[in-house]
C-alpha cells in the first residue's frame, strides 16, 4: 500500500474534523485517512447538495461514508443564485467552492464543533491550472493532506483499492455544470436536461461519460473503448431516444472520448498564452 504517513501527520492534533466530500475517490480516500486517524466518531462527511449534484451521485457518496463508517451532513448550497456562477465563466468552480465554504463555515463547524475542514483535492490536481476551486478553499483555510502529502491521482486510487472503498475504479464525476460551455448560462432546466441524458446512458451500460450541452445538442463524450457499440445498433438507436427523451433534438457522439477539462483548459491556456 502507498505510504499515507504524510496524510496522518497533517491531521495530527485535529480534534475534529469536516471533510468536503463528494463520494468521489479523492475525498473518499481522505474520509477513510482521517476515520483511521482520528476516530470515525470525530470525522463527518459534508455533502453540498444543488441542482449540480446528480441524484444518482448523491446516492452513491451516502453509501461510500457508510461502508466507511462516517455520518454525513448534508448542506444545501445556492451557487445558482451568484450572478458570476450562473454567467459560467473559466472561475465557474471557485464560485461553486466558495459558496460550498462558505456553507460550512456558516452552518456546520460551530453545529458540528469542528476544528478544521479539509478537502481532497490530490497532488495532480494542485498543478493544474483548470482548477480554481483551489483557491476558494485556500481563502477558507480549507486543509488539502493529500496535495501536500505528494498523493497524486494513481497513487489515491492505490489507497482506495488497499482499502476496499467501493468508489476505487469509480471514474472522475465532475459536477453537472461542467457539462455547459463558459459563458452559456448555468440554468437549473440545463442541468436537468443533462442528468436525465447520464442516467439513461448510465442505464445502457456506460459507466464513464459525459452529455455536454450545445442548446439542441448533446455532444456525448465516451471513452474510446466503448465508441464502437455506441454507434451501432441497438445501442445506436437506444442513445438518441434517451438523450432525445432528456429534451435535446439532436445526439452527437464525440469521436475524441472523454476529455477532462474540454471546457475549461483551452480558455486557462489562451489567457496564459
Amino acid at each position: 500500500m502507498i505510504d499515507t504517513a504524510g496524510v496522518t501527520d497533517r491531521l495530527a492534533g485535529i480534534g475534529r474534523l469536516g471533510v468536503a466530500f463528494s463520494g468521489g475517490v479523492d475525498s473518499s480516500v481522505l474520509l477513510a485517512l482521517a476515520a483511521r486517524a482520528l476516530g470515525a466518531d470525530r470525522v463527518i462527511a459534508i455533502l453540498g447538495v444543488s441542482p449540480s449534484l446528480a441524484d444518482d451521485e448523491r446516492a452513491a457518496a451516502h453509501q461510500v461514508a457508510r461502508h466507511i463508517g462516517v455520518a454525513v451532513v448534508e448542506v444545501a448550497t445556492h451557487e445558482g443564485d451568484r450572478a458570476a456562477y450562473r454567467a459560467n465563466g473559466p472561475d465557474r468552480c471557485f464560485h461553486c467552492k466558495d459558496e460550498l465554504f462558505t456553507r460550512i463555515t456558516d452552518e456546520v463547524v460551530t453545529a458540528h464543533r469542528l476544528d478544521a475542514v479539509a478537502y481532497g483535492e490530490n497532488a495532480d490536481d494542485a498543478r493544474r491550472p483548470d482548477r480554481p476551486g483551489a483557491r476558494a478553499a485556500v481563502a477558507h483555510r480549507v486543509l488539502r493532506p493529500l496535495a501536500e502529502a505528494g498523493l497524486d491521482k494513481a497513487a489515491v486510487r492505490a489507497v482506495a483499492r488497499a482499502l476496499d472503498l467501493p468508489c476505487a475504479d469509480k471514474p472522475a464525476a465532475p459536477c453537472l455544470a461542467s457539462r455547459i460551455p463558459h459563458f452559456a448560462d448555468v440554468t437549473p432546466d440545463k442541468l436537468r436536461q443533462i442528468e436525465r441524458a447520464e442516467a439513461a446512458l448510465r442505464r445502457l451500460g456506460f459507466a464513464d461519460l459525459r452529455v455536454r450541452h450545445h442548446g439542441e445538442i448533446a455532444r456525448i463524450e465516451l471513452p474510446p473503448a466503448d465508441l464502437p457499440r455506441a454507434v451501432a445498433e441497438p445501442l445506436r438507436g437506444a442513445i438518441r431516444d434517451a438523450v432525445l427523451a432528456a429534451g435535446f433534438r439532436f445526439a452527437t457522439v464525440d469521436l475524441a472520448g472523454v476529455q477532462s477539462g474540454a471546457f475549461t483548459l483551452p480558455l486557462v491556456r489562451a489567457a496564459r498564452a
